[in-house]
């Protein structure tokens, strides 16, 4: 029997496993798992747009650039 068998064995779901394995080995994603699972949407758009901002990127400005393209 592999790991992942025992591990499914032992009643863990494949997405709880995945989740584990993020969490162990890259914390700042495991607190963006557990930020999302805790419902504090902002908190992850927080996230979101300052890795946006920190690429050079200014998410309200190219935002309404976009959605521009879809007014008539």
């Amino acid at each position: 029997m592999n790991n992942l068998q025992m591990l499914l064995k032992n009643g863990l779901s494949p997405k709880k496993i995945i989740e584990q394995s993020i969490k162990n080995n890259n914390p700042v994603m495991g607190n963006l798992i557990s930020l999302a699972e805790k419902g504090d949407y902002k908190a992850v758009e927080n996230f979101a747009r300052n890795i946006y901002k920190e690429k050079g990127g200014d998410f309200d400005k190219d935002f309404a650039a976009f959605m521009s393209n879809f007014k008539k």
